[in-house]
């Protein structure tokens, strides 16, 4: 795994230690991040169910003033903790541990608004919890800035309708999908 544009351009990146995580290509990040550009600079990012950070990662070195990361396996942390340290990104990252779930309810919305929310749940995590999934949407939709967005990435059989979000974009890569959602008005 690696960045693949911007300041750390090149640089490795720890990949995930098991199957829990599931790495995101770099051709599908590439066209991803090329969509993303015009929102990107100076950017709040959320990296939900981070993993080893590849999306928030990728973001801070094509402009994003700071990132995120929520994890709650303790080996993608401390992979993602390494990532954070070895690019020098401790000051423009935070990584939150706890249940994220518990975190979007308790969290004051007016003080956490993200521009770009990375929402990239288990494939069968997704398939589990729906529910909790799409309850967590709900509080995404209210921490987000006027114009922030939501990328959703999940297997292409699967998917969710979220209430509070409207769905303007989205792309096929092979089993996988990615949609682009914005709080609804």
């Amino acid at each position: 795994m690696r960045i693949i544009a911007g300041e750390f351009r090149g640089r490795v990146i720890l990949p995930p230690s098991s199957d829990q995580t599931r790495p995101i290509t770099d051709r599908v990040k590439q066209s991803l991040f090329d969509i993303l550009t015009p929102e990107l600079t100076d950017a709040i990012v959320y990296d939900l169910f981070a993993g080893t950070g590849s999306l928030g990662l990728e973001s801070l070195s094509r402009g994003a003033r700071h990132a995120t990361f929520f994890e709650s396996d303790r080996s993608a942390q401390l992979l993602l903790k390494k990532n954070i340290a070895t690019l020098h990104l401790q000051p423009r990252s935070t990584v939150i541990s706890t249940d994220l779930f518990a975190w979007f309810a308790g969290a004051n919305s007016a003080a956490h608004l993200a521009n770009i929310v990375f929402l990239d749940p288990p494939y069968r995590f997704l398939a589990e919890r729906a529910g909790d999934i799409q309850t967590l949407g709900k509080q995404i939709a209210g921490h987000l800035s006027p114009h922030g967005l939501v990328v959703f990435r999940h297997d292409i059989r699967d998917g969710l309708e979220f209430p509070s979000l409207a769905q303007f974009d989205l792309r096929d890569y092979g089993s996988m999908r990615i949609e682009f959602l914005r709080a609804r008005v």
